[in-house]
């Protein structure tokens, strides 16, 4: 499936973690692998795998996480995004990068710290 109209194409590893804040709106389409989306404030989980595409709803601070190799197409209007990149990053690191964003910890763009 190609990502014709989209703002963005994330390839992503097994394990690796995007944090979206203030992603309302925002439209991820999967095109292979599988994806796990929580949100702040809000007990859903959301799974989705190739094929699926979902809008988020809400605001806040959307994780998104790769289980195996994924490839997600984004539609976007300007959001914040921080990745965690690596093999598998600990469960450790994963609480702690969820426990900044959450807290309104200076995201990152592209994996690049701005100020």
């Amino acid at each position: 499936m190609a990502c014709d109209g989209y703002t963005k194409v994330w390839e992503l590893a097994d394990d690796e973690i995007v944090g979206l804040d203030g992603a309302r709106g925002t439209t991820l389409r999967v095109t292979r692998g599988t994806l796990w989306l929580t949100f702040e404030r809000d007990r859903r989980d959301i799974v989705l795998t190739a094929g699926d595409s979902f809008v988020i709803d809400r605001g806040g601070m959307t994780l998104v996480q790769a289980h195996g190799r994924a490839t997600v197409c984004v539609i976007a209007r300007h959001v914040e995004e921080l990745r965690l990149r690596g093999e598998r990053p600990s469960l450790v690191t994963r609480a702690r990068a969820w426990r900044d964003a959450v807290s309104g910890a200076r995201l990152s763009r592209g994996g690049v710290p701005y100020c």
